[in-house]
């Protein structure tokens, strides 16, 4: 009962959270600290899932075209978060899509079959895409070993083909941030599927 209870709570704490998350701003304690259910069944939250360098979460889902073109990115990544001490996280956002291809049971099947290796978390009522104001999937967000935002946006410039990325957007950040050197890059615009919200009265 008491795990039930923590798993809803935030709603109505977060419900009235402003967002605007901006390039050096840090989330609230409420938003690091609310409890989204993962693929095994267990609670986590972002402060459980960072790491000595920070923490990457990209929202995503299961179906979108755009995630499963950049679907070989997410496995170069999954190597540059481990290789450079940076917690990784993968938010499903699809609230209205939950009773269908972005169930939480599709949601472990999709986990399994392209054998990712960090937490895929169900963000009920799509309150944390609220809060980081994410628009689509996939859409990231890199923050540092302070949780301030350091990058947000795009995973690289070539969705369609590895091979013709000329920018790895997200590869230069964290190498820069773990480098203590200026991104040249802070943003770049998100490309993807809108994430499909479910609005909360």
């Amino acid at each position: 009962m008491l795990r039930f209870l923590i798993y809803l709570l935030p709603l109505n704490l977060l419900s009235q959270i402003p967002s605007n998350f901006e390039i050096g701003q840090k989330p609230s304690d409420k938003i690091l600290n609310i409890e989204m259910i993962n693929i095994d069944d267990k609670l986590y939250s972002l402060n459980n899932l960072s790491s000595n360098n920070g923490l990457l979460i990209i929202f995503s889902s299961n179906t979108c075209p755009f995630v499963l073109m950049w679907q070989d990115r997410y496995k170069i990544i999954e190597e540059i978060c481990k290789e450079n001490e940076l917690g990784l996280v993968y938010i499903n956002s699809n609230s209205k899509n939950r009773n269908d291809v972005d169930s939480h049971s599709n949601m472990k099947n999709y986990h399994l079959n392209n054998n990712l290796q960090f937490p895929y978390l169900l963000d009920k009522n799509n309150i944390v895409a609220d809060y980081f104001e994410a628009k689509t999937t996939p859409h990231i967000f890199l923050l540092n070993n302070n949780y301030e935002l350091i990058y947000k946006g795009a995973i690289d410039d070539n969705y369609k083909s590895y091979k013709d990325v000329t920018n790895f957007y997200i590869n230069d950040a964290i190498y820069n941030m773990i480098n203590k050197q200026p991104l040249i890059l802070n943003y770049t615009k998100p490309v993807g599927c809108s994430i499909k919200r479910l609005s909360v009265k």
